[in-house]
């Protein structure tokens, strides 16, 4: 275990880990107000670290649905998050084993993806799992002190709190979309494509996992092809 990677790892997810904190304690005072109890709720999102899923998977729970509708809502939300572990696997290298990947694979988040994906040097076992570490303990510290403060704070503050995802995501795309061109135009066509999905009559029908999916592989087919990389730059 190369713990200098790791405290690294963990270094760079932290500012990370402080927004998921902010993030899921919305989700568990919503969780606590519709009645589930907070070590109930920290499970889950111990178990499921996705935002989107688990606000889903809270109406659905509340509307008392049947397993099957929830895992087939929970595959069309999350389905991004294979097409993010498959370029990330890109990255690590062959060397690396299955049961490893797994466990990346399980906290392998919007955010995580994008700081491991903007990391230059070599994806190691060890930088993965400290860079996950820190979102793992605030996403579920946040869900338990939420679920435990659900019933005093008000519903505009926790509605508030549900933004801050959104802006921390803004905070390390832009970075580097200043620095790249391709992130830059990668950003743009995902941002249109979105915005078609959103308010065109008939693209609104296409739920919004499926959209995302596609969104994601539209404008990374359109910058693979106008931003090739030659084989000597992957290497090296």
């Amino acid at each position: 275990m190369n713990w200098n990677a790791y405290r690294t790892g963990v270094n760079r997810g932290l500012p990370v880990g402080v927004g998921y904190f902010s993030v899921s304690f919305g989700f568990g005072a919503m969780a606590a107000a519709q009645g589930i109890k907070a070590l109930d709720a920290a499970l889950i999102s111990l178990t499921n670290l996705t935002s989107a899923g688990q606000f889903a998977g809270l109406t659905l729970i509340i509307a008392a649905a049947g397993l099957w509708e929830m895992i087939l809502t929970q595959v069309v939300i999350n389905s991004r998050y294979a097409l993010m572990s498959l370029a990330l696997s890109q990255k690590m290298g062959q060397k690396i084993g299955i049961l490893p990947r797994l466990v990346i694979a399980f906290f392998n988040t919007d955010e995580i993806f994008a700081l491991a994906m903007a990391e230059r040097n070599p994806l190691t076992v060890p930088f993965m799992l400290g860079l996950g570490t820190t979102p793992i303990l605030g996403w579920t510290a946040g869900t338990l002190c939420g679920a435990l403060a659900g019933s005093v704070l008000p519903l505009a503050v926790r509605t508030a709190l549900g933004v801050m995802l959104y802006g921390m995501f803004i905070a390390i795309v832009v970075p580097p979309a200043r620095q790249e061109r391709p992130v830059l135009v990668t950003v743009i066509l995902a941002l249109v494509l979105s915005c078609l999905f959103t308010w065109v009559p008939g693209l609104q029908a296409v739920s919004a996992g499926i959209s995302i999916v596609i969104c994601t592989v539209a404008a990374a087919a359109i910058c693979a092809w106008l931003f090739p990389i030659a084989e000597e730059e992957v290497g090296e």
